[in-house]
């Protein structure tokens, strides 16, 4: 396990704030990051992941944001720009603006939809990291993507100098076991409730979700476990549990906004084809909130 994880140990792929007329809400988004890395204890922030909905936002948007939240805790938190997208030009090109604005990483996730053989996957990955200087965190998430990284291709792709760290929500604890085992690959957990599961074979962190509310309890409980007390690692991970799967019981972007607005940190609504929750939705949240103890 890397004694320095490239970008720290607690990551959230962080929402995007809109204003009342669905434009970006800069100020917002500097706020937010801000009460993310000061008051949550982040090490770092994904921006325009799909938690950001980056579907919706243009390119322009995109590094708009990214400048944003750099300015606000670029000086005190790893900023890694989401890039990927089906279409391995357009990354690229998106990948080049992140560095560009100056993120200190880039998240590429598994080309969607299109479903590519793993040998275009190689290719795809391997000419983004290709494309700029900025180290590279593959997003592993074959129940969105439609296709998992498969064992032999990220071992593959491990070789790559600038390939260094993963985004795993694949659910497979024994293939990420092996590769993380045979790499030098550094494993963030892409589920937040399988974080626990995953330090224990080897990862070193989460982009998480629910860490909008539970980041500081979630950093407690990876510290926890770094430092050999697994009880009160386990004991964490089974208070957090309500939030952990809670967050995800519609799209986890809809209950993060709804969830800051009850906590009266709103940042807007959402952008087509996502809508806000129902206040059934924001109720049950709320009970999974109070759960989890937060």
């Amino acid at each position: 396990m890397p004694a320095q994880p490239p970008f720290g140990r607690l990551l959230s792929a962080m929402v995007t704030p809109f204003d009342a007329d669905g434009a970006l809400d800069l100020d917002g988004a500097a706020a937010l990051a801000s009460y993310l890395v000061d008051e949550l204890g982040h090490d770092g922030l994904v921006v325009s992941g799909t938690t950001g909905e980056s579907p919706t936002t243009t390119n322009a948007e995109k590094t708009a944001l990214l400048a944003a939240v750099i300015a606000a805790v670029g000086d005190r938190a790893a900023v890694i720009a989401g890039v990927g997208s089906f279409d391995t030009r357009h990354t690229v090109q998106t990948a080049q603006e992140a560095a560009a604005a100056g993120a200190d990483g880039i998240l590429v996730v598994t080309p969607y939809y299109s479903k590519p053989p793993q040998s275009g996957l190689v290719q795809h990955f391997s000419t983004v990291a290709d494309s700029t200087e900025l180290p590279v965190m593959l997003y592993d998430i074959p129940h969105r993507a439609g296709i998992p990284i498969a064992t032999d291709t990220m071992l593959r792709l491990a070789e790559h100098p600038r390939i260094v760290a993963v985004k795993d929500a694949k659910g497979d604890l024994a293939a990420s076991s092996k590769v993380i085992a045979e790499t030098d690959l550094a494993y963030y957990s892409g589920e937040d409730a399988l974080t626990l599961p995953l330090l224990s074979v080897g990862a070193v962190g989460v982009v998480g979700t629910s860490t909008h509310f539970s980041g500081c309890e979630t950093k407690q409980m990876i510290e926890a476990y770094l430092a050999g007390d697994v009880s009160t690692a386990l004991r964490l991970h089974q208070q957090l549990l309500p939030i952990f799967t809670g967050i995800f019981a519609t799209q986890g972007c809809i209950l993060v906004k709804a969830g800051l607005e009850l906590q009266g940190r709103g940042v807007g609504g959402l952008r087509l084809p996502l809508v806000n929750a129902t206040e059934a939705e924001k109720q049950a949240l709320a009970r999974c909130l109070a759960a989890a103890g937060l």
